[in-house]
């Protein structure tokens, strides 16, 4: 797992700025591998921490418990996730949708908001959240 110092961490606002900034993220690592970044934000929005879990050919490990924990450790008031689909579909897979909505209810006992989930492929950015996955 990878992290990264907050100093150095924008504001995540809205969708567009989310998926620009995780596209940069993502162009640094492996194309061929499933990349899985998760902002943790506060109330106003800025990314307080970031971290990286990298994965194989057709999926990343997301283990509920460690973001959790992290989420705990940092105060986090939000979570963006985003990953990336090395077969180039940038539609959410069923482990996804199911993922994710576990992690939403852990989240929302812990009064952590699952702000979105993106899948990025090239240049599409798909919201989980646009598309009432969450």
């Amino acid at each position: 797992m990878f992290h990264q110092r907050a100093e150095s961490l924008p504001r995540l606002t809205g969708l567009n700025q989310a998926c620009s900034f995780f596209a940069s993220c993502l162009a640094e690592a492996d194309p061929t591998k499933e990349h899985l970044w998760i902002a943790h934000v506060d109330d106003d929005a800025w990314c307080v921490h970031l971290t990286r879990h990298d994965g194989y050919a057709d999926g990343a490990e997301l283990s509920i418990r460690d973001i959790v924990a992290d989420a705990a450790r940092h105060g986090s008031k939000g979570l963006i996730l985003a990953h990336n689909h090395p077969s180039g579909e940038p539609s959410p897979s069923a482990t996804d949708k199911r993922i994710t909505r576990r992690l939403a209810l852990v989240g929302e006992a812990m009064e952590v908001a699952i702000l979105d989930h993106l899948v990025i492929t090239g240049s599409e950015c798909r919201s989980m959240r646009q598309m009432g996955l969450l």
